[in-house]
């Protein structure tokens, strides 16, 4: 089947990597799996192997149809192909059609990954955990520690939604045709972290979104730009124990979340005098 370069089509053709991702989901004995992006269908058919019920949820109309000549439908087929966006999939009803949480699997398009992520992350409640091979880089940045160069706003968002780590990382020959770059293949349990660190999804984004706006920029002068009192930041960032010329990328989870609890208690305080 040919590949339309425009939809960032490569599909893989390593048999062994195929093995691998399918295996990475763990034991899928009676789960359903959502497949993002299916293409020709050889990651389908391992999952399909392995798996009760598999929703191949594919964009190109042409490669939809192969793959229901593929994976013939019918009620009992153990692969159902929907010819549909992945953005506006509907995860959560998936899941309760399947009565759990559901698996992910996929070999992402490049040109939209950032958007899939993201999709994913507000689909949390819905999924138990994916296994996405994305941009060498992409990989990096979503499971970077704090103090490593490819840290940032990304990694924060993924990593708040639950662990990530890299598996292997495959070159271009893995694919046909060949992309320009290599491929990470990463693994993400979805174990939300807001309730345990006592903050509000949203307004923690929200701040995490400030902290991050300029890379190059301190912490403090980020937070300036976003309007925060400098008697704020200070109380803040003293009360976290974090230097006064410390930048973002520096910063693990748990230290975002004391800064946030601090400024909001700033920010409740300073409302409480104005009001009074």
């Amino acid at each position: 089947m040919p590949s339309k370069p425009k939809l960032g089509q490569n599909f893989l053709n390593d048999t062994q990597a195929i093995e691998r991702i399918a295996t990475s989901l763990g034991d899928l004995s009676g789960r359903t799996v959502v497949e993002i992006g299916p293409g020709a269908g050889a990651i389908t058919g391992a999952l399909a192997a392995r798996a009760a019920h598999v929703l191949a949820i594919e964009l190109d109309h042409d490669l939809a149809a192969y793959l229901r000549d593929e994976f013939p439908q019918s009620d009992e087929a153990r692969v159902t192909v929907i010819n549909q966006d992945v953005l506006s999939f509907d995860f959560e009803s998936a899941s309760a059609t399947a009565g759990e949480r559901l698996r992910v699997a996929g070999n992402l398009p490049y040109g939209i990954t950032s958007q899939i992520v993201l999709k994913l992350a507000a689909s949390y409640k819905a999924l138990d955990r994916a296994v996405l091979m994305v941009q060498r880089e992409v990989a990096d940045r979503i499971t970077a520690t704090p103090g490593s160069r490819d840290y940032g706003l990304l990694s924060v968002t993924a990593q708040m939604y639950g662990p990530a780590e890299k598996l292997f990382t495959l070159p271009p020959s893995a694919f046909t045709p060949p992309p320009d770059v290599h491929s990470t293949v990463f693994r993400w349990r979805f174990e939300p972290r807001f309730a345990e660190l006592g903050v509000e999804e949203a307004s923690f984004f929200r701040f995490v979104r400030q902290a991050f706006a300029q890379k190059r920029k301190t912490l403090a002068n980020n937070l300036r730009a976003a309007g925060f009192a400098p008697q704020t930041i200070v109380a803040a960032l003293d009360c976290a124990h974090v230097p006064a010329q410390v930048r973002s990328e520096a910063l693990s989870i748990e230290i975002f979340t004391s800064l946030w609890h601090s400024l909001h208690a700033g920010l409740d305080a300073v409302n409480s005098d104005t009001s009074s």
